[in-house]
């Protein structure tokens, strides 16, 4: 399998698992505020584009996508943190 294939699989599994947490957030915090929920689906939405990018990129390109990617889930990552201490 190849490297780009391995990366996409592994994010979209990341992915998953990331919105599972979400779910139980907000579970937890019933009158989470909808600006935040707001918030990670648009970055979730973005990350799952790029994960869409990356599948069609060739695999001269790919690598280059990668950047984008871990900026973007660095992003909702901290964003969850952050809702998480409130």
């Amino acid at each position: 399998m190849s490297d780009k294939k391995l990366y996409q699989q592994r994010m979209r599994a990341q992915l998953d698992e990331l919105k599972a947490d979400l779910d139980k957030l907000k579970a937890r915090a019933s009158g989470a505020s909808a600006d935040a929920e707001i918030r990670f689906k648009k970055k979730i939405d973005e990350i799952e584009d790029r994960l869409e990018e990356l599948a069609d990129a060739g695999e001269d390109k790919w690598e280059a996508l990668t950047d984008r990617i871990e900026a973007s889930w660095d992003s909702l990552v901290q964003s969850i943190k952050e809702r998480k201490k409130d």
